[in-house]
């Protein structure tokens, strides 16, 4: 016998607001935790199935060298943590990856180059990807840093779907983090991507030593934007040797989940995807999560660089929770596991998290 899903109740978009105040963010976190899981689960159910989880697989396509000084991420040429350095991959063998993704039930094929931006010289590459991974029937996502208003416009007309460029934390924490390029340099980017029609994505990341108020603020920044991201990464921090925040102290669970009930609440109609951090997360946790509005994931064992769980492990949580992925799988999750894992590299203990 089968039990009809209740219907996603009607709503307006008198919850959209764009004028919060860092008070009232900073009230959301001290709700009782009972309440907020509530107020977020009673608002994720008026806008999304509250048993779909939206699929993405996330490819490294150039590992490594990259100029900038992001104090999490050992991509960066200027922390020794042992990462080995990878041009940038050939079009037809993202493309099989692609195809692979595509089997395994990911409706979303993200593409991922440790750029401070991207060099005119890799710009036919990089679009050739998009068209490709496009031709498929796949979703386009890309992350290569900041962007200007021409690279822009060209990754749109290539018909890429989605571009992702956190903010990484609050506008006053930031300076602690990064020093080779501003917060208005990531804004920027953002505006950059919006007026070429694309979709946005950006999010943080927790667990770099910032404050309760710093999250707060880096969810108000991100909720004010003149339109929510599409897509909203929480990442938490994969703690890496040779990096500064190596040493960084863990985060609470309970804090995290509230976190993602406070952007679901700020960001009702945007996808909060529970990213980078989820190989240390127990099923327990990511439950929470997904009851406090969490509706996306990355699937397969690797993001970028970062460990992830492996994709029939997410199968096997999908079942117990009774959670359906958009789209069908057509390909055993370890053959995903193995083509994704083909390309010879040695990185996968390392992170680039923040997508």
């Amino acid at each position: 016998m089968t039990i009809a899903q209740p219907a996603i109740a009607a709503h307006t978009d008198a919850n959209l607001r764009h004028d919060w105040t860092l008070d009232e963010v900073q009230a959301l976190f001290s709700k009782p935790f009972n309440d907020l899981l509530f107020q977020a689960q009673t608002l994720h159910r008026q806008y999304f199935d509250p048993n779909a989880v939206q699929v993405s697989t996330l490819l490294s396509i150039k590992t490594g060298a990259c100029p900038e000084d992001c104090k999490y991420c050992p991509q960066s040429a200027r922390y020794d943590t042992g990462l080995e350095k990878e041009r940038l991959m050939e079009v037809e063998a993202v493309l099989e990856k692609a195809k692979a993704a595509k089997a395994a039930g990911s409706d979303r094929f993200c593409m991922g180059a440790a750029w401070r931006s991207p060099h005119e010289r890799d710009m036919p590459y990089v679009l050739a990807m998009v068209k490709g991974v496009k031709e498929l029937g796949l979703e386009t996502c890309m992350t290569l840093g900041m962007l200007d208003e021409g690279k822009a416009q060209r990754l749109a007309e290539a018909g890429l779907d989605y571009y992702n460029h956190n903010l990484d934390t609050s506008p006053e924490f930031y300076g602690e983090i990064i020093s080779t390029r501003t917060y208005e340099d990531r804004l920027g980017t953002l505006d950059n991507v919006r007026k070429a029609g694309m979709k946005v994505c950006s999010g943080g990341i927790l667990g770099m030593g910032e404050s309760k108020r710093d999250r707060a603020g880096l969810l108000r920044q991100l909720a004010n934007l003149p339109q929510h991201p599409d897509s909203v990464p929480i990442n938490q921090l994969v703690k890496v040797a040779g990096t500064p925040l190596e040493n960084a102290e863990e985060v609470d669970p309970l804090d995290f989940i509230r976190t993602i009930a406070v952007a679901r609440i700020l960001m009702p109609k945007s996808h909060v995807r529970l990213s980078a951090g989820r190989e240390q997360m127990t099923e327990e946790m990511q439950a929470m999560c997904f009851f406090a509005g969490a509706n996306s994931i990355f699937y397969g064992e690797c993001l970028l660089t970062t460990p992830n769980p492996a994709a029939n492990k997410d199968q096997a949580l999908f079942r117990k929770l009774g959670i359906n992925s958009e789209h069908k799988v057509t390909q055993a999750p370890a053959e995903l596991e193995a083509i994704l894992a083909s390309r010879p590299d040695e990185s996968a203990q390392y992170s680039r998290v923040g997508v």
